[in-house]
């Protein structure tokens, strides 16, 4: 493996995911308080997923 990589948090993709999440999450901030335990749980649960699943593939 390239030794620039020597986590998966060196990746792009889990740099480009990360950032997004964090985008996500403070748009979810905004959305209506009745949403807060469906579908903003929803949306934040599968941006960390993408996360986590970049670093369990690496």
């Amino acid at each position: 493996m390239d030794e620039k990589y020597k986590d998966f948090r060196d990746l792009i993709a889990y740099k480009k995911a990360f950032e997004q999440g964090c985008k996500v999450f403070d748009l979810t901030l905004t959305f209506p308080i009745e949403e807060q335990y469906s579908l903003t749980d929803q949306i934040r649960r599968t941006t960390r997923s993408v996360c986590g699943n970049l670093a369990e593939a690496y």
